[in-house]
């Protein structure tokens, strides 16, 4: 899950042919190479604490980040996007990596008006349900195994629409497939595709010193819901919890700088967190560490729906 990190509209570039005048230049040099319709940029960032979409994908720790991105002037985009995360919430996964695609465009009969139409997957190579161990799960000799030995990957797919309005947005994502392998073979009441992600954005510049305020809510609806009675309890947790859906907020500041004659430099600190603690909380199944950590009698567990005060620092070439 990236989308709180890197906005997927990124930015789009109209290059318009240059011409010169036969008076005011040589010859050989009348006219010049019309400017490229492509733009590639990269990024770098680091980040106190990876949250994504109101839930930390790294523990409370640290992550490190980089993406690139190609635009053309039609309104395409493409890139790919990348981050550390923890293999206590995707066993044996240490990185997500990200691809995407879409396009941009406007509106003309309302000024200011635009549209995003994308799909991107969230991959996490090495990963997999069928690596999911939970403390307590052992055999007759004391060794741990795995819960769901016939789930699949934890990799996901959707598609999204956005609209803009100046310094506002809001996006609809939709799963297309089971959510991060969420079915019946990994502990579900079934499959959940179609699972939904709705948010409004917004980041609105200030007066003072660059400063602009970034606003965001979105709401996760997931096509299903946990099976308490799936085998070798699997999709157990104190709570009993089986519903992760939950509302997520994210509120701050963020500023671009330079740094000497080095440009593109952006800095923020965002507070954030969701409403769901007894599914996302330390006693919920989604706080649980699926990575056989923890006591014979108490899985490792962390409350991954926080409120937490984040701060961002980057930089794009």
């Amino acid at each position: 899950m990236r989308k709180s990190i890197l906005t997927l509209a990124v930015l789009s570039t109209l290059a318009l042919p240059s011409f010169v005048s036969a008076a005011e230049e040589p010859a050989e040099t009348t006219a010049k190479a019309p400017a490229s319709d492509w733009a590639l940029t990269t990024n770098v960032g680091f980040v106190s604490d990876y949250y994504a979409r109101g839930v930390s994908q790294s523990w409370h720790k640290p992550a490190a980040q980089a993406g690139i991105d190609v635009t053309h002037s039609s309104g395409f985009y493409a890139g790919a996007w990348g981050s550390n995360v923890s293999p206590n919430t995707y066993p044996d996964a240490n990185v997500e990596l990200d691809a995407y695609a879409g396009y941009n465009g406007t509106i003309p009969a309302i000024e200011g008006l635009g549209y995003t139409v994308g799909a991107i997957g969230y991959f996490y190579p090495g990963g997999s349900w069928k690596k999911y161990r939970g403390s307590t799960a052992v055999d007759g000799s004391g060794n741990q195994i795995p819960l769901t030995p016939r789930g699949g990957r934890w990799d996901t797919y959707e598609a999204n629409f956005g609209l803009s309005y100046k310094w506002l947005s809001a996006k609809a994502s939709v799963t297309l497939g089971d959510w991060y392998g969420a079915e019946k073979k990994t502990g579900w009441d079934g499959g959940t595709s179609g699972t939904t992600y709705l948010e409004l954005n917004a980041a609105y510049p200030l007066p003072w010193e660059g400063l602009t305020l970034v606003g965001h809510v979105g709401h996760l609806n997931v096509a299903g819901k946990l099976n308490l009675s799936f085998p070798n309890s699997a999709s157990t947790s104190i709570t009993n919890e089986t519903n992760p859906d939950y509302t997520d907020w994210k509120v701050g500041l963020s500023k671009a700088f330079k740094i000497a004659n080095s440009e593109g430099w952006n800095a923020g600190v965002y507070y954030v967190g969701n409403d769901n603690d007894r599914y996302w909380g330390a006693n919920g199944y989604g706080g649980t560490s699926f990575n056989g950590k923890g006591t014979t009698t108490k899985a490792a567990s962390k409350n991954l729906n926080d409120d937490r005060l984040i701060v961002t620092i980057g930089r794009t070439f």
